[in-house]
C-alpha cells in the first residue's frame, strides 16, 4: 500500500528499511525456509502468467504468481550473468567492483569472508545449499600443477583433479553444492561441495551444434558428459536434498538453472511443446523443474512455511530478434533491449515471490525493485542487524511484500550497468542512460520496423525516457528536461564514487 508518510509510519519504516534490528518472527514461530529459483537469460515476457495464448506456457511458474506477488518492475543488477549473481548474493551492486563475467578458469569475485546471504542464513542456524550454475569463479591456482604455462591453462593435464577445489560455494556460506559450474565453459564435469565427482580427462573439445543452437568454449571434458543432463540432474539433486531435511532446521536453497541460456538443450520429451522453437521448449522444461521443486515442498508438508522466489539474471539472448521474426514472440514484452543492453529488456526480468500467510495470493506490485534488495529483506525476516558496509545497496522490501503502508517509490534510485563506463539511473518513471545509445549489440531492422523504433545518433549526449509514457524507450526527451538530467547525473556520479544506494544503518 502506497501513501504519503506521517510520523508514525516514518517511525515504523525506519525499523523496516534501515536495519531490521528485531526479527519479524515471534518467539514461537518457525523461521521460514527460503528457496531462490534463478533462471538464466530469461526475458520478462517468457513467462505466460496464465495467458492461454502465450507462445510459451509456464503453468508452474504461473502457479507461483497466482499464489504470491508478481513484480512488473523487477530488475537484475546487470545485463549479464556473473555480475547479477554477485549482486543477488551480496546485496551490493557489482559495478562497485567489476563489470564483466568470470571467464573459463577465472578467479573468484568474492573477497575473503565477505557478507553473502548464504553466510547470513548459516549464522542464524539455517542449512544452506547451492545447486547448478555458479559462474562466480574458483581458486584454480589451488589445483593447478606447478610450472604450467599460461597457454596450457585449459588443458586437462594442467590440473590435479583429485585435490580439494576451493573458492566456490562452500567458501561463500553454503553447506552443500552440486553443479556443473557453467554449462558452456570448461571444465565440463560435475562438482560436489569442493571436489570433482567426474574428472575432465578428455582432450580439448570444439563447439558442436545442439538442438536449439549454441556450443561450448574449448576445454577439458569428463567422459560421458552430456549437456542435456544438466537441467534435470541439478533439479533432482535439489529435490533429494530437500527430501533429506528433517524439519527441525530451516534451510536456504539457491538453485541456479542453466536454462534457457545457450546452448539450448531441451530434452526430447519437451521438444515441440512450445510455439517458440527450442528456446520456448527449454523454458517449458525449466518450468517443469520448478514444478518438481514445488512438488517436494508440498510432499514434505513445508510449502506453507517456505518463501519461494523465481527470477532471472538478465534478459533473453540476442537471438531474441530472430525469434521475433520466426515465431512472433518477443521475450522482452513491452520493452526495448535484450541481454547486455542498458535498455529495460536487458535487466527487467520475471520477479515472483511466494510466502503463504505473509504475501497475499495473486497480488501484483508496480514498485521498482532490484535483486540486491533480497539481502536486507531476508535480514529483516530473521533479525540480522546488517553492518553499514554490508549489503550497502539493499532495501528492505517487507512492507511491499506484506501490503503494508509505505512511501513509494521505495528506492531513491536504481542504477543499471553491464559494460564499464556505461550506466543508466532510474528515478520514479524516469530513466537516464548516460550514453548515446542503450543497446550493446545491433538491433535488427525487423525489430525496429515492428515497433516503429529508430536508432539514436551515436554522438548524442545521453538518453532520457519517461517509462510511464514510453515503456518501449522510443522517444528521447533528453534535451527537453535539462534540469532533470543534471540532477540524475549528479546522483549517479555520487553513487559511482562510493555513496551507498540504500539508506545508512545505525
Amino acid at each position: 500500500m502506497k501513501l504519503t508518510m506521517n510520523k508514525i509510519t516514518l517511525c515504523s519504516l525506519a525499523v523496516s528499511i534501515l536495519g531490521a534490528t528485531v526479527s519479524l518472527l515471534s518467539a514461537d514461530s518457525k523461521a521460514p525456509n527460503v528457496v531462490i529459483l534463478y533462471a538464466d537469460d530469461m526475458g520478462v515476457a517468457d513467462v505466460s502468467y496464465g495467458d492461454a495464448k502465450a507462445k510459451i506456457q509456464t503453468p508452474n511458474i504461473d502457479g507461483l504468481a497466482s499464489e504470491g506477488m508478481t513484480f512488473s518492475d523487477g530488475h537484475s543488477s546487470s545485463g549479464v550473468c556473473t555480475p547479477s549473481r554477485f549482486a543477488l548474493l551480496t546485496g551490493q551492486h557489482h559495478w562497485r567492483r567489476f563489470h564483466g563475467i568470470v571467464n573459463a578458469f577465472g578467479k573468484s569475485v568474492f573477497r575473503k569472508d565477505e557478507y553473502t546471504i548464504a553466510r547470513m542464513f548459516k549464522k542464524h542456524g539455517y542449512r544452506t545449499a547451492c545447486f547448478g550454475k555458479w559462474h562466480l569463479g574458483w581458486d584454480w591456482d589451488a589445483i593447478r600443477k606447478k610450472g604450467v604455462d599460461k597457454q596450457d591453462y585449459k588443458l586437462a593435464a594442467s590440473y590435479d583433479w583429485t585435490k580439494s577445489f576451493p573458492g566456490g560455494p562452500i567458501d561463500q556460506g553454503f553447506d552443500y553444492y552440486f553443479g556443473d559450474g557453467t554449462i558452456n565453459f570448461p571444465p565440463y564435469c560435475w562438482v560436489e561441495n569442493n571436489r570433482f565427482v567426474t574428472i575432465p580427462i578428455k582432450p580439448v573439445i570444439k563447439s558442436r551444434p545442439l538442438a536449439g543452437g549454441g556450443g561450448f568454449r574449448p576445454g577439458p571434458m569428463a567422459e560421458g558428459w552430456n549437456p542435456y543432463d544438466i537441467l534435470p540432474t541439478v533439479t533432482q539433486k535439489t529435490v533429494e536434498w530437500i527430501e533429506k531435511q528433517d524439519g527441525n532446521q530451516p534451510f536456504f536453497i539457491y538453485l541456479a538453472f542453466n536454462s534457457p541460456h545457450y546452448p539450448i538443450v531441451p530434452n526430447k520429451e519437451y521438444q515441440g511443446k512450445s510455439q517458440a522453437g527450442f528456446y520456448g521448449d527449454f523454458i517449458m522444461e525449466t518450468d517443469a523443474m520448478v514444478g518438481k521443486v514445488m512438488g517436494v515442498l508440498d510432499k514434505k508438508g513445508i510449502a506453507e512455511n517456505t518463501i519461494v522466489i523465481f527470477t532471472a539474471d538478465n534478459g533473453a539472448e540476442k537471438l531474441g530478434y530472430r525469434r521475433l521474426e520466426d515465431f512472433d514472440h518477443w521475450s522482452s514484452g513491452s520493452f526495448r533491449g535484450l541481454k547486455r543492453d542498458l535498455y529495460e529488456g536487458g535487466h527487467r526480468v520475471p520477479f515472483i515471490v511466494k510466502w503463504p500467510g505473509m504475501i497475499k495470493a495473486g497480488s501484483q506490485s508496480e514498485e521498482v525493485v532490484s535483486q540486491v534488495d533480497l539481502a536486507a529483506t531476508f535480514a529483516g525476516i530473521i533479525g540480522e542487524q546488517l553492518k553499514n558496509e554490508e549489503a550497502m545497496d539493499s532495501y528492505n522490501l517487507l512492507a511491499v511484500w506484506k501490503g503494508e503502508e509505505y512511501e513509494s517509490p521505495l528506492r531513491v534510485a536504481t542504477v543499471q550497468n553491464t559494460n564499464k563506463g556505461k550506466y543508466a539511473i532510474r528515478q520514479g518513471d524516469w530513466v537516464l542512460i548516460d550514453d548515446s545509445y542503450g543497446n550493446y549489440q545491433a538491433e535488427s531492422g525487423e525489430f525496429l520496423k515492428r515497433y516503429g523504433l529508430s536508432k539514436f545518433p551515436e554522438d548524442g549526449a545521453g538518453l532520457l525516457f519517461n517509462l510511464k509514457n514510453d515503456p518501449r524507450q522510443s522517444k528521447n526527451v533528453y534535451v527537453d528536461h535539462p534540469e532533470k538530467v543534471k540532477v540524475m547525473r549528479e546522483l549517479l556520479k555520487r553513487y559511482r564514487e562510493g555513496e551507498r544506494c540504500a539508506p545508512g544503518r545505525n
